[in-house]
């Protein structure tokens, strides 16, 4: 199959504390360009595929230095709109040891959080398209951002192209305009082929509790109930984090399909974590990446895992390994200096 993949979603400046400083703790912040889409976007692009991104950005300087950023990965930045007013941002305190990471958001006004459905011409953008990617955090920004997603999937759908969608659950963003976050999720999950969630974003959506004693039992359950609510689901993928500190956590993922399939990939160790950010999204780029490349399943998951934590090596919302270094890790796992 021919055709970009489209990723719309908010660019945003991702000021960070240097080290494992507190916020402010010092004068100095590490800037990074992210986004949910964008950090999936890249990903793909990164591998090979055709990326255009879509959405709204500041005419200013911060904006055009979050296209460049794209464009520098090889993301089509053309049909994003330059729109008088700010950017979108959040900054971040990176954990260590037993002190989390935590985010502060400040997106609120952001010229993308105040496009409306008219800004959006869907048939338009998506021509040309084979697949549309996008995040629960979208819709989690106001009610028109939320009606602007429902139309993009709608319109995708209606056209032929195929859909994904990561659930990101962020219940900051939705407790701040008092959003109807189990009806709208619900809405776009309806029209996703491929949907990146777990036994936690199924019980928000679908208002039901999966109480099985593991976490591998609850997806699976979880996965079942997906598949009877959403006509259009063929594939749940998720991963399975054990944090041991905030340095040190352990991987695995599963991935589900209609017929009841299910795989589960092992467990790799994550001992000394780098940039956790991003990772959620690393794993559905590889997922991604394995069904539009037709890979078998087992292949897809194990592609898609070794990508979420190679993503965990590397600072940056960004996962910038090539397939090489993604399938020598599945293969290899060696560490010694490559010659």
């Amino acid at each position: 199959m021919t055709g970009t993949i489209a990723c719309y979603g908010e660019l945003l400046l991702r000021l960070g504390a240097p080290g494992r400083q507190r916020l402010l703790q010092s004068p100095q912040l590490d800037v990074h360009i992210g986004g949910a889409e964008a950090n999936v976007g890249v990903s793909l692009a990164q591998l090979g595929h055709p990326v255009r991104m879509l959405g709204r950005v500041a005419d200013n300087p911060l904006g055009q230095a979050a296209l460049g950023e794209l464009r520098r990965h090889g993301v089509q930045t053309a049909s994003v709109q330059a729109v008088p007013g700010r950017m979108g941002l959040y900054f971040l305190t990176t954990g260590a040891l037993q002190r989390p990471s935590e985010v502060v958001y400040d997106r609120a006004d952001s010229v993308f959080a105040r496009g409306t459905p008219a800004d959006y011409d869907w048939p338009a953008l998506l021509d040309g398209a084979r697949w549309l990617h996008l995040s629960g955090v979208t819709p989690a920004l106001g009610p028109q951002v939320a009606e602007t997603a429902l139309d993009a999937a709608r319109a995708a759908r209606q056209a032929g192209l195929g859909v994904s969608f990561d659930g990101n659950f962020r219940p900051k963003l939705w407790e701040a305009w008092g959003g109807d976050a189990p009806g709208i999720l619900r809405q776009l999950m309806e029209q996703a082929d491929v949907l990146f969630a777990d036994h936690r974003d199924m019980a928000v959506v679908l208002s039901q509790d999966f109480a099985q004693a593991e976490g591998p039992a609850r997806n699976r359950a979880a996965a079942a109930a997906a598949f009877e609510a959403f006509p259009h689901l063929r594939y749940m993928a998720c991963t399975l984090r054990t944090t041991y500190s905030v340095d040190h956590h352990g991987l695995g993922a599963m991935l589900m399909t209609r017929d009841g399939g299910c795989l589960e990939a092992p467990t790799r160790e994550l001992p000394g974590v780098v940039d956790r950010i991003g990772g959620g999204d690393a794993f559905a780029a590889g997922i991604l990446h394995g069904l539009l490349r037709a890979l078998p399943d087992a292949e897809t998951l194990a592609f898609g895992l070794a990508a979420g934590c190679l993503k965990h090596s590397i600072e940056g919302d960004f996962n910038l390994a090539s397939e090489a270094e993604i399938r020598a890790l599945m293969v290899e796992g060696r560490l010694d200096v490559r010659r």
